[in-house]
């Protein structure tokens, strides 16, 4: 190659041009975070106070039927009746004839709170996406910019709500990165969803939230034995989450085919939450449940808490109610992982954070955001156990999500394209993955 003048010019004009381009990204990433930051902070306040309120003055759970019945018409009077949720912000990522109205927030918002107030099973971080998706999107319409810089901007406020409930930054960056389309990563992306995300972060420990971490005492050394064991958690995992994530699609269809009217279906299922609780005892599975979560990462989970959690957010999600399902994921998967180490002479608390990030591998198909939350929740001692457990409960959890509209752009068998919707297309995937490794590329 000849270093002419010209060359050297060309170089000068493409390196103005991404330095033009990363200052751009800077600017709109400080807005962003800025402003979903102090959504975050707002919104982990408000589940914070409810939950209290709730937890001091229990009958008030009584009220949940009666609590939907106004999500109902919050989300009906707005003009958001079949409202997809975070499904529409994933969606609305790949397809440009999808858009993310700015009232999404809001409601969204005002929903989870009351969601969580009178008891419900769900978590934060449906609230987090649609938050972070619905300013981000807005603001990109503010900005006037196209409509591929405005998916950028999508993922940035998914980025920054998600690290200001969480307080994990570097999780929150991959993982709306990687949550989208299995097998891409939208790198384009990093720097304004990092940046994003860490003044989201900074924001929140201003205002002095304690990000969620929890401390491991004892990591146990790697050996053989040990890696047959979390191998074993990570398998049994992957087969947990694939009944979660089928139970949770099978119990919104039977609700929307028993009960067609939006309130008759909300107001049964908040009954049956009710009926539950007091049946049960106990209100260790309504809301979020962080507290059972520390106990299991401490070593002490009821061996079917697992099991009454997957319950309840299933009919509870199932029948309208507003939040999302990673919290929950995080109480099933530690409360099982806890439970079944003390049954393979695992240590329960380890094992109940390897369960913890391995099923939340496994319903959402992001193994590069699991083992690095493993790390910003639990410290890098038992990262191995993380990384093998990820690994395995990512393949054997195979084409099912807690999102339907995520897309499995790669087998996770083989180097194969197959660009198929998780939940309703498993059964065709599994067909193109029996198929012969000599065929070059599989379509639909």
């Amino acid at each position: 190659m000849e270093y002419t003048k010209e060359y050297w010019i060309n170089c000068g004009k493409r390196s103005l041009r991404y330095a033009k381009i990363f200052l751009k990204w800077c600017i709109i990433a400080t807005v962003i975070g800025t402003l979903c930051g102090a959504v975050g902070t707002a919104f982990h306040y408000s589940v914070e106070y409810v939950t209290g309120v709730r937890e001091n003055h229990s009958f008030i759970i009584n009220f949940l039927p009666f609590a939907g019945l106004i999500i109902v018409f919050l989300y009906r009077v707005s003009g958001m009746k079949h409202d997809k949720g975070t499904n529409l912000v994933i969606g609305s990522i790949r397809d440009q004839n999808l858009t993310i109205p700015f009232k999404m927030a809001p409601l969204i918002f005002i929903s989870t709170v009351i969601t969580h107030m009178f008891g419900g099973s769900a978590g934060r971080e449906g609230a987090a996406l649609q938050l972070g998706g619905s300013m981000g999107s807005t603001i990109g319409k503010l900005f006037k910019l196209s409509d591929d810089d405005r998916h950028i901007m999508t993922l940035c406020g998914m980025s920054a709500v998600f690290a200001a409930l969480f307080g994990t930054p570097i999780t929150a960056t991959l993982f709306s990165m990687e949550v989208i389309s299995i097998g891409i990563l939208y790198f384009c992306a990093l720097v304004p969803c990092a940046l994003s995300a860490i003044i989201a972060y900074a924001i929140t420990c201003a205002f002095n939230i304690t990000p969620t971490n929890f401390v491991l005492k004892q990591v146990p050394e790697i050996n053989i034995e040990i890696g047959l064991k979390v191998g074993v958690l990570g398998i049994c995992c992957a087969v947990l989450a694939v009944l979660f994530c089928m139970l949770m699609h099978m119990a919104s269809d039977f609700f929307k085919h028993f009960f067609k009217n939006q309130y008759v279906r909300i107001f049964v299922g908040g009954l049956i939450i009710v009926i539950l609780t007091h049946l049960i005892g106990s209100t260790d599975y309504n809301g979020a449940g962080m507290g059972i979560i520390t106990n299991a990462i401490h070593g002490d989970a009821k061996p079917y808490a697992f099991l009454l959690k997957m319950l309840f957010t299933c009919v509870t999600i199932g029948c309208g109610f507003r939040g999302g399902e990673i919290v929950p994921a995080f109480f099933i998967g530690s409360t099982f992982g806890c439970a079944l180490g003390n049954l393979m002479g695992l240590d329960p608390a380890t094992s109940a954070a390897v369960g913890l990030v391995c099923f939340f591998c496994a319903v959402v198909n992001c193994p590069l955001t699991s083992i690095l939350l493993g790390i910003e929740l639990f410290g890098s001692d038992g990262l191995i156990l993380f990384a093998i457990a990820c690994a395995i409960s990512y393949m054997m959890s195979g084409y099912y999500s807690l999102y339907s509209e995520q897309k499995i752009i790669y087998s996770k068998l083989r180097p194969h394209y197959v660009n198929l919707y998780t939940n309703k297309e498993v059964h065709t995937a599994a067909r193109k993955d029996e198929h012969s490794a000599d065929q070059p590329e599989l379509d639909e």
